[in-house]
């Protein structure tokens, strides 16, 4: 057996670790190019996609409860009329009957901002795909909504809670928007901050009303954000490779 001379194996050491530093840097450099604001957006969706799987173990595989019931034993000492009133109020910022317009009226802004039209199309997008995978959520596990109500009964099925995820597409959307043209510190963080519990308060609502368990909105708000993220991905690769697109074009011609 003939071994290498240790001159030979130093210089094969050398090359190859010259190699493994090439490699440790351009890795170093593709991480460093993310943002922070993209690495907390990676952590919400990984968060979020194992919370959701997670919630639906406990519910449909362990047939888990007490989760859900102290939710409701939490908020029944804050049931009355006047908060009832708050609530439902707050409750409608999530429903259809207000986000169908919302968003129409911001795809509409866009629609006449010539630099930003794209989010014309996203708006919609995001929104609509939203409601279809709610919805076939809804058909695919037909969870059963709870029993007495705090002011009325609600339709359909109960998992995952539709204004929880609408909420969080919606509003999580305006929070991206924020943080993209927004360039005052100080009032991107208050509008975030305000958006976030808003949400928060949407989700609250719908345990109140006894219109979903807890379980429900948590995995409403987890929907919420992958599909807000998984979106927003697309359409932003869609948009860069139609604009290489049309660059190509005008170059040619």
């Amino acid at each position: 057996m003939i071994y290498p001379a240790p001159a030979g194996f130093f210089l094969f050491f050398l090359f190859y670790l010259s190699l493994m530093v090439k490699h440790i840097k351009k890795l170093y450099a593709s991480i460093a190019l993310l943002s922070v604001e993209l690495l907390i957006v990676l952590a919400m969706f990984l968060l979020s996609v194992i919370t959701f799987a997670f919630i639906i173990n406990y519910i449909f595989g362990s047939k888990g409860t007490y989760f859900d019931t102290q939710a409701f034993d939490f908020v029944k000492p804050f049931i009355s009329q006047a908060n009832t009133r708050i609530i439902r109020l707050i409750t409608f910022f999530g429903s259809g009957e207000f986000l169908v317009p919302a968003n129409i009226g911001v795809a509409i802004y866009f629609l006449f901002l010539k630099e930003h039209r794209w989010y014309s199309l996203r708006v919609p997008v995001v929104s609509l795909g939203s409601f279809l995978v709610m919805s076939s959520l809804k058909l695919f596990f037909g969870r059963v909504r709870p029993e007495n109500p705090v002011f009325e009964a609600a339709l359909g099925f109960s998992f995952p809670s539709g204004h929880a995820m609408s909420a969080m597409t919606f509003y999580g959307l305006l929070i991206f928007l924020v943080w993209k043209y927004l360039k005052n510190v100080a009032v991107k963080w208050i509008l975030t901050i305000a958006l976030i519990l808003f949400i928060f308060l949407i989700g609250f609502s719908r345990i109140y009303l006894r219109v979903h368990f807890a379980s429900d909105v948590l995995a409403g708000f987890s929907a919420g954000i992958i599909w807000l993220v998984l979106s927003l991905w697309i359409m932003h690769t869609i948009e860069k490779y139609t604009r290489k697109k049309i660059e190509r074009e005008v170059e040619v011609s």
